[in-house]
C-alpha cells in the first residue's frame, strides 16, 4: 500500500501510473461495444474473431521495433507519443464503416497499444532505478483500475446511444490527465546497457523470465475465460454464483498489485514470484476440490498470486545485465502476450477432449513451472541480473 500512497502523493509517480490506467480505459471502452459493432456491421462470430485477431497481430508486429524506437527518442517521449497514438487509434474501430476497415483499424489499435505497453513498463523500470523506489506492481494495479473505470463507463451506453461519442469522452479523459502529468516523465531516458554482449549468461535469465510471463499471462486469460463455466459445469454452482470466481479473481488481482511493491522491497523480486506461485498453486488445489465455495476462494487466491507475478517479471526483465531495459521488457511482453493468445484455444481443445477439471489440473502443473523457473533463476544467482 506504500507504493499506492507514493503514486497518489507524488506527480512523478502518478503520471506514469496513469498511462497504465489509460490503456485499459481505452481497450475496455472498445470491448464493451464489441456486440454493438458486430451487429452494426452484420458480421458473424467467425469474422469478428478474425478481426480481433488483427488487434493481437498489431501488438506482435510492433514488438521487434519498439525497443529501438524507445531508445532512439527516449522512453519518456516514447510513452507520451504512445498515449497520443493509442487515443487516436481507439476511435477508429467504432467509426469503421465495413469489416475490412474494422480489421485494419484494430491492427493499428493493437500496434499503438503494444508500443505504449512496452514504453510504459520501461518507463517505470527506469524511474525505479533512478529514484530507488518500487511502484511497478502498483502501476499494474492502475491498469486494473482502468478496466474498472471502463466497466463503470458501460452505464453510459444507454444514455449516450453513440459509441464514437462514448469513446471520445474516454479519450478526452485519458488525454486530459496525461497532458497534465506528462511533464513529469517526458524527459526520462533509458540508462545504457552494461557492456558484456548478448550471450548465454544474458539469454538464460531472459528465457526463464519469458517462460514465467508466457505461463502467467496465459493462465490469467484462462481463469477469466473458463472460471464461470467451471463453476457451472464442474462445481454445479447456482446461476447467481457463476460470475463469483471471476469477481474474486479481479478483486484480489487489484488489491494484490497495490500491496505487492512493499513486499517485493523486503523479499526481492525473484522470491516474490516464487511465493506468489505457491499461493497460485494453493488456489488451484481449492478449485480442484470442485466444491463451489472452495473453488471461488481458490480463484480469488489465484488472483492474489498472479497479481504480482507479471509486474515483478517486467521489473526483473528491465534489469538484466547486458541488454537495454526496453529490449528486456519487449521480450517479456512478447512472450506474455503469446501465452495470453495461445492458452484459450489449447485449453478449449483439452476441455473438448477431456474436461474443464483436466484444464485446471494442467494450469496447476503450469504453476509448478513458474516455481521451477524462479528456483532456476535463484540458482543462477543475480550474476545475469542487476540487483
Amino acid at each position: 500500500m506504500k507504493s499506492l500512497l507514493l503514486i497518489l502523493s507524488n506527480a512523478r509517480y502518478f503520471g506514469p501510473s496513469w498511462v497504465f490506467a489509460s490503456i485499459n480505459i481505452l481497450f475496455g471502452t472498445w470491448a464493451i461495444y464489441i456486440p454493438t459493432v458486430k451487429e452494426h456491421l452484420g458480421i458473424d462470430k467467425s469474422q469478428l474473431g478474425i478481426a480481433i485477431f488483427f488487434l493481437a497481430l498489431g501488438v506482435f508486429t510492433v514488438f521487434p521495433f519498439a525497443a529501438g524506437i524507445i531508445n532512439r527518442i527516449g522512453v519518456g517521449k516514447a510513452t507520451r507519443a504512445g498515449v497520443v497514438l493509442s487515443c487516436f487509434a481507439a476511435l477508429l474501430p467504432l467509426l469503421a464503416p465495413n469489416y475490412y476497415l474494422l480489421a485494419g483499424s484494430l491492427f493499428l489499435f493493437g500496434a499503438c497499444n503494444g508500443f505504449t505497453d512496452i514504453s510504459m513498463n520501461t518507463l517505470v523500470t527506469e524511474i525505479e532505478k533512478e529514484d530507488g523506489q518500487k511502484f511497478m506492481s502498483a502501476s499494474h494495479g492502475f491498469f486494473s483500475l482502468g478496466g474498472v473505470l471502463a466497466g463503470l463507463g458501460s452505464f453510459l451506453i444507454g444514455p449516450l446511444a453513440n459509441p464514437p461519442l462514448h469513446m471520445a469522452i474516454a479519450v478526452a479523459l485519458v488525454l486530459g490527465v496525461n497532458l497534465a502529468f506528462h511533464g513529469q516523465y517526458k524527459d526520462v531516458v533509458a540508462a545504457p546497457a552494461e557492456k558484456g554482449g548478448f550471450g548465454l549468461k544474458v539469454f538464460g535469465p531472459l528465457l526463464f523470465l519469458g517462460l514465467i510471463s508466457f505461463v502467467a499471462m496465459g493462465s490469467e486469460g484462462a481463469i477469466v475465460d473458463w472460471s464461470g463455466l467451471y463453476l457451472k459445469e464442474i462445481s454445479l454452482a447456482p446461476e447467481i454464483l457463476w460470475g463469483a470466481g471471476f469477481l474474486g479473481f479481479q478483486v484480489t488481482m487489484t488489491i494484490g498489485r497495490f500491496l505487492g511493491d512493499g513486499i517485493s522491497s523486503k523479499v526481492g523480486s525473484i522470491k516474490m514470484v516464487a511465493m506468489a506461485s505457491i499461493v497460485v498453486m494453493l488456489g488451484y488445489v481449492l478449485v480442484l476440490t470442485t466444491q463451489t465455495y472452495l473453488a471461488i476462494l481458490g480463484f480469488a487466491l489465484s488472483g492474489l498470486g498472479y497479481s504480482v507475478i507479471v509486474p515483478e517479471v517486467f521489473r526483473i526483465g528491465g534489469n538484466v545485465k547486458g541488454i537495454e531495459s526496453a529490449q528486456g521488457v519487449s521480450f517479456i511482453a512478447g512472450t506474455g502476450y503469446a501465452g495470453f493468445l495461445v492458452a484459450p484455444p489449447v485449453l478449449g481443445f483439452i476441455a473438448d477432449t477431456s474436461s474443464l477439471f483436466t484444464c485446471f489440473s494442467v494450469l496447476l502443473c503450469c504453476a509448478f513451472l513458474i516455481l521451477g523457473s524462479t528456483i532456476a533463476l535463484q540458482r543462477k544467482g543475480t550474476g545475469g541480473l542487476r540487483p
